[in-house]
Order: structure tokens, then C-alpha cells, then sequence
């Protein structure tokens, strides 16, 4: 089916759907940027109320990074489903996942991979990482890195860099962007894991939620360096970069060291609600019955999680990211050695793989700030055809499915360039934006 803007038909069944939503699902869990109404998907294509098909350049924030409706993950969850095996771990060993704990513990490259925790998201894997640390040091501060996120609630959200202000045991620190900025840092960082009170620092090796921002080449060296010298854990938050999305199955891997912990979630469950935490032994199983979840390790979940790993860890994987992060970029580059209007909007293109961040600038003299502009961007994204969202702001985060088409991928890359030209030239009311709060 061809990509084209929507028509009052179709905007009318689509506001209509997205207004049952509004009447019945509590606005504390909406993010909301424009009325999209999802009623299936395939690849890399979601269809909405109307029937009308919009490529998806999000995967659902990372977590549908390999598809929707794909085939692999919906028959591994159709066998576990009639399996009947408990719907929990908590009091019971399921063999479907302890084999998935097992896999994990074999597969993820820390220092001495001995447990997996499983959990249902990014937030609480970060919690029970936190906390476990916290236990197993008996020390009470946790560093961490401006821009950062690493949960929505409790523990994982206090030590995210990303909020107004850090909450209790948390020690922010400048995310070093530069060779300068490390060099700042540095001493800084020395100075605190010398006290004596710091049991981890957390980090994410791509910042994704912050601006899709890429370190110094030398940050998660310094980091593993200083924390061996004073035996403070290092954790590395993938739960949104991992398993493939940059090109090798974590993204810390291209800094060639290995953390004492590391966090998954969003696209372990290929859709489904899994999350983990892959590290010691002596940190994992201090504090038992600490981190309790009754749905966590769920078989059907855990079949799913099987399944993603057999997807991530796939060679043809890394190639096709290889590939098609670097077409991604080309198409942009393009754009900005043309004419068209939105072209001086561009400040900046990062990232790495399908991981990729369109960082925007209002032009001078309009009455939009940085953020008007990326919001209505994606609006009109929307309209026309694409699933985008904007992060830190006025970064446009593109993380589309991993095994996307190249056409899609061009087309959509085109769309979200021909809706920012809207946008500047004055197309799009900055109105459609007030229902929509965003961040």
C-alpha cells in the first residue's frame, strides 16, 4: 500500500478512536505527540483506525525492534502459551526460563556473568541493579550522567540525569561529549569513587532518551578504569540500545570493555513485558526476596525474550544494520546539501546503526522555539504517512525496526524531511499542538 497524507475520512475515524482512549485510559501513562490509533502492524508498517498504513520509524521506542507481528517471536509465544507453565519464577523454577537465564548469563559480555535477574521493564531492571548494588557494597551513592534515563519510578528514575533534580544517594555528573569535556571530568570522577561511598556508577554508552548523544571515545574506558581502582561496580544501561540496534549486540561493545552489570528491557520481549539484569553472583543473589515482581520470568515472556536473542545474535543481523544505518545518513545528507526549506534546520545528524538523532534549530526569525519545531515536525510526519518521536527536546529519534526495508526506510526518511520543509515554510498551525503535552 502507498504512504499518503491522511484525508478528513480517515483523520475523522482516527480522532474518533483516539478520543475512546482518552476517555478511558488514565493520562498518567500517555506521552502523547499527535492522535495515533494503532489497530495492527506488520514489519515495519503500523495500521491505524482508518486502515491507513504509516512506516514506523520508532519500533514503540525500541521495543518492537524486530517487527511487528513477526513471525519467530509470535510462534514461540504461541508454543509457550499452550504449554500452560505458570504465569511466574517467583516461587517456582520454570525450565523455559532458567533456560533463558541461562542463555543470558552465556551470552552478555560482563566481568563475571553469574545470574540473570528478570524483570518486566527498563525501570525496574534498573531499580533491582541499583539496589543490589547498594546491598552488596553496603555504600549509598550511585554516580550517574546528565541527559540520562534510566526508569520511570522509584530507584531507576532518582538516579536519571534527565530529571529536574537528582533524587537521595544520586551524584550527577556532566555526560563528556568531548576529549575536553572527558579530560574535565576525570578528576571529578576520581575525587568521588575515592570517598568511599559511591557503589556504582550507571550509564548508557549511547545516550537515547537525552539526545541520542555519543560520548568521547575514551568515557567508558576512564569509567571501567576508575572503578576497578576503587572497587566501585560499573553498570551499563542497553536497555534501549542493545541487542543489535548499533550494529554489534551491545552498544558498549565498540569501547572493548566489559561492565560488572548490565540492564535490558523494551525489545528482549520482541512486545512482550521482560526485562534483565545480567552481572555477579555476589551482587545478585545478596539481598533475596528483595525484588519481588509476580508476573516476572514468565514463560510466555521468556519464550519471546528465546526468540529475540536467537533474532539479535543472528550475523545477518549486524549486516543488515551495518547497512542501512549508513543509507539513513545518506539520505539526510542529501537533503542537506539541497535547497529545500528546512534545510539550515538541521543542526546535527548522530548515533550509531539504526540508532540515530536529527537534532533541530528553529530558523532565526521564527516565531517557533527549537521544540515547536521538532514537535510539529513529527505532526506533520504523521499526517503524511510516518511514525517518528522527538527526544531531549528537539532531537528527532530515529530507531526503526532492524530488519526495515530499504524502501520504507527511504521513504520514511523522506517523508519526516518533506514535513519539516512544511513545518518552516509555514504549513502547519502550531495549534494542532495543544492537545498534545509530549514530554
Amino acid at each position: 500500500m502507498d504512504i499518503t497524507e491522511i484525508t478528513p475520512e480517515q483523520r475523522a475515524t482516527e480522532e474518533a478512536a483516539y478520543a475512546r482512549d482518552q476517555s478511558a485510559l488514565a493520562h498518567i501513562q500517555n506521552l502523547r505527540f499527535f492522535p495515533l490509533v494503532v489497530s495492527g502492524g506488520s514489519g515495519a508498517r503500523l495500521r491505524t483506525a482508518s486502515g491507513r498504513e504509516l512506516i514506523d520509524l520508532s519500533a514503540s521506542w525500541t521495543a518492537s525492534a524486530f517487527g511487528h507481528g513477526n513471525p519467530t517471536i509470535a510462534e514461540a509465544v504461541h508454543r509457550a502459551a499452550l504449554t500452560g507453565a505458570g504465569s511466574s519464577a517467583l516461587s517456582a523454577a520454570v525450565t523455559g526460563t532458567t533456560e533463558v537465564a541461562e542463555r543470558l548469563v552465556n551470552t552478555v559480555p560482563v566481568k563475571h556473568p553469574e545470574r540473570a535477574y528478570l524483570g518486566l521493564s527498563g525501570s525496574d531492571a534498573n531499580t533491582a541493579a541499583v539496589e543490589a548494588a547498594r546491598r552488596a557494597t553496603g555504600r549509598p551513592t550511585i554516580v550517574s550522567f546528565s541527559g540520562s534515563y534510566h526508569g520511570g519510578f522509584g530507584t531507576s528514575r532518582d538516579v536519571s540525569g534527565i530529571t529536574e533534580s537528582p533524587g537521595p544517594g544520586s551524584l550527577v555528573f556532566d555526560y563528556p561529549l568531548t576529549e575536553a569535556a572527558l579530560s574535565q571530568l576525570r578528576p571529578q570522577l576520581t575525587e568521588a569513587l575515592k570517598s568511599g561511598t559511591v557503589a556504582a556508577v550507571i550509564t548508557e554508552a549511547i545516550q537515547c532518551d537525552g539526545g541520542v548523544r555519543v560520548p568521547d571515545a575514551g568515557f567508558l574506558p576512564t569509567l571501567r578504569e576508575l572503578c576497578e581502582a576503587t572497587d566501585t561496580l560499573l553498570i551499563l544501561d542497553e536497555v534501549k540500545a542493545g541487542l543489535g540496534r548499533t550494529g554489534s549486540l551491545f552498544a558498549f561493545e565498540a569501547s572493548d570493555i566489559r561492565p560488572d552489570i548490565v540492564t535490558l528491557g523494551k525489545s528482549l520481549g520482541g512486545g512482550l513485558p521482560i526485562s534483565a539484569v545480567i552481572g555477579p553472583e555476589a551482587v545478585l543473589d545478596v539481598a533475596p526476596a528483595s525484588a519481588l515482581l509476580t508476573n516476572a520470568g514468565a514463560p510466555i515472556c521468556a519464550a519471546a525474550a528465546d526468540a529475540v536473542l536467537d533474532l539479535a545474535t543472528d550475523p545477518a543481523l549486524a549486516e543488515e544494520v551495518d547497512s542501512l544505518g549508513p543509507r539513513a545518513r545518506e539520505r539526510i545528507a542529501d537533503y542537506r546539501g539541497s535547497e529545500r526549506a528546512g534545510v539550515d534546520s538541521i543542526v546535527e545528524v548522530r548515533g550509531r546503526g539504526l540508532l540515530l538523532g536529527v537534532e533541530l534549530r528553529a530558523p532565526a526569525g521564527s516565531q517557533l522555539d527549537d521544540g515547536q519545531l521538532a514537535a510539529l515536525t513529527i505532526y506533520r510526519a504523521w499526517e503524511l504517512g510516518v511514525v517518528v518521536y522527538v527526544v531531549r527536546n528537539n532531537v528527532l529519534e530515529i530507531s526503526p525496526p532492524l530488519q526495515i526495508a530499504p524502501y520504507d526506510l527511504d521513504r520514511g526518511i523522506e517523508i519526516i524531511l518533506g514535513a519539516l520543509d512544511d513545518v518552516v515554510s509555514g504549513r502547519v498551525p502550531a495549534e494542532v499542538l495543544d492537545r498534545f503535552a509530549g514530554w
